[in-house]
């Protein structure tokens, strides 16, 4: 019997005739019976199916869309699959770290990084440690659980904008990566002399290569072969990361060392990796002063790490939470992760870059500098990152006259301590006479409330003190009205807050008080050297503290015939 199963009759050319097989066929056919044909046939399409299958794994891509129906479930649930083993050895746990008021699922570590674009891995995925070895999760790729098989190295993240992490590290063994190690390099900036200005600038260093920050140790070490790059003779580099440098303070703040050791297996195994550059820094010192908190911490970071767009990775010493806590927005601002307690974390956190320090300019003042402002940022753009920070709706004062019966707003800055305005509710009433809608307030801890309220206003008044600060938060062509104490205080009232007034573009007026107008002419006599030669009290060898007992503890009571015009004055800045 003949089989057509796989055979098809076949005519050939020029159309009609009988059916003819040829002649190789028909020999072929009848040596052959049809059953075995068939079976052979089965047998190779299942050789072929096997070879491709076997050829396959070897080139196989993770997609979570094939993965197995409860891992699926999961990832759309935007939580980790359930192991039956933890992916961090006991022994590696790396402790919770303390997350500023507010803060959501943000981590402050991450394994691969930001931005990656495997699709649909959810972000307790993308967290879990590299340091982990031999997780059995189900339906995660190689490159998540850090599994060693057969004694390869497990795939390193994939670089970042700001952080190339790639072959940077070593394995925790400390075997060399397989581009044979990246030298590491430590650049710092100790020009802390400023012509002019009395205050000189800390150290700051700038680390790229494999960097291993220990907080338990104090200590950062840098992956260095050759031991070069401004260390001492032990290899060291001691710094306390303030941004202020002052010889009172310094014994308070944290010192930091960063080593330099010759090889990754000298350094400490990393138990957290991240693809952003780390900041190294300290809040100790006056950081509770407003002033101080925005000269000494919020705006050396801008200058330090406003460039990475939130891609870095905050370091904090001399820790406090509740001025973490209160600062909450602007350091979220600055980074995108919650910022690691120096103090007591005691992990072990890798970097391809970072700075130990931060860079400072003069109090509220940032001038281009090719180390310290490369980028030539101005305070306008730190006082459009606050307004930014804080979601302060208005750039832009009144105008008098835009709008029949609108009256412009002053927010008149009060002081419950020393430098107060004695004759306050005077002013007040006066201001209001003139036209201002006036508002009286005090700075409090609630920086985003008060921000809301000097943002409102179209002219900001106080006597000189920290509350002044808070002009940054003025929309651009504000004005600013500083009452000046007794006691030569032009210099101080100038760089401090006059200046930096009109760096960020605000209209800027001053009142100086006289002899009458101050609460020092009821506590020393007129021969007294605070009235005969108060310049005297600004030189060395006056201690700051008998200055700041003497003139910065007197109040104020200005005299409404001289004070009159200037409230007009600023009236009419809101005119041009």
């Amino acid at each position: 019997m003949t089989s057509t199963a796989y055979s098809r009759p076949s005519k050939l050319p020029g159309g009609g005739g009988s059916e003819r097989r040829p002649r190789l066929m028909r020999g072929f056919a009848s040596k052959i019976e049809p059953k075995k044909l068939g079976i052979g046939l089965i047998a190779g399409c299942c050789l072929a199916l096997l070879t491709y299958v076997s050829l396959a794994k070897l080139f196989a891509i993770y997609s979570p869309v094939f993965a197995s129906t409860a891992n699926t479930s999961a990832l759309l649930q935007n939580s980790p699959p359930v192991s039956s083993k933890p992916s961090v050895p006991e022994t590696e746990a790396i402790p919770p770290q303390e997350t500023p008021a507010g803060g959501g699922d943000r981590g402050d570590a991450v394994d691969l990084p930001e931005g990656s674009e495997e699709p649909g891995l959810p972000e307790a995925a993308i967290r879990k440690d590299m340091a982990a070895a031999g997780s059995d999760e189900p339906g995660l790729p190689e490159s998540l659980t850090r599994r060693k098989d057969d004694g390869e190295n497990a795939a390193e993240p994939k670089p970042c904008k700001e952080s190339h992490i790639s072959a940077l590290f070593d394995s925790e063994e400390g075997e060399q990566n397989p581009n044979g190690g990246v030298e590491g390099k430590m650049t710092c900036d100790e020009n802390g002399v400023d012509e002019g200005f009395p205050y000189a600038r800390p150290t700051v260093c700038e680390l790229s290569g494999d960097i291993r920050v220990s907080p338990k140790q104090k200590t950062v070490y840098l992956v260095n072969p050759s031991g070069g790059g401004g260390f001492d003779a032990s290899g060291e580099k001691k710094l306390r990361p303030y941004a202020r440098k002052d010889d009172f303070l310094l014994p308070g703040v944290v010192e930091v060392s960063v080593k330099s050791t010759p090889s990754a297996a000298a350094a400490p195994a990393c138990t957290k990796r991240h693809a952003v550059p780390a900041v190294v820094f300290s809040i100790a010192g006056y950081t509770d002063n407003f002033f101080h908190d925005m000269t000494d911490a919020m705006i050396p970071l801008f200058l330090t790490a406003g460039h990475l767009k939130g891609e870095v990775q905050l370091l904090i010493t001399n820790y406090k939470p509740w001025w973490v806590q209160k600062y909450t927005p602007l350091l979220r601002k600055l980074s995108n992760y919650d910022p690691i307690n120096f103090d007591e974390d005691d992990g072990v956190h890798c970097f391809a870059s970072g700075f130990v320090g931060l860079y400072r300019d003069r109090d509220l003042i940032l001038s281009p500098h090719p180390t310290r402002n490369p980028r030539n940022y101005t305070m306008v753009d730190f006082n459009r990152f606050v307004r930014g920070a804080l979601a302060l709706p208005r750039d832009a004062p009144a105008v008098l006259g835009e709008e029949p019966g609108m009256r412009p707003r002053m927010l008149i800055i009060s002081r419950s301590g020393t430098r107060k305005l004695m004759n306050l509710d005077e002013v007040a009433k006066t201001a209001a006479e003139l036209g201002f809608n006036v508002t009286v307030a005090e700075a409090g801890a609630d920086v985003p409330a008060f921000a809301a309220q000097v943002n409102a206003a179209d002219v900001l008044l106080g006597v000189h003190g920290a509350g002044l600060t808070n002009q940054i938060f003025l929309p651009t062509g504000a004005v600013v009205l500083q009452i000046v104490p007794w006691g030569k205080m032009d210099w101080m009232a100038t760089n401090f807050y006059g200046q930096p007034a009109r760096d960020m573009q605000l209209r800027y007026l001053e009142y100086y008080v006289g002899e009458e107008e101050t609460s020092l002419k009821d506590k020393y006599p007129r021969d007294h050297t605070v009235f005969r030669d108060p310049a005297a009290l600004h030189k060395q060898p006056i201690r700051w503290e008998t200055f700041a007992e003497i003139i910065m503890k007197q109040d104020v009571s200005v005299n409404m015939t001289n004070f009159r015009p200037v409230l007009l004055q600023a009236l009419d800045k809101l005119q041009q």
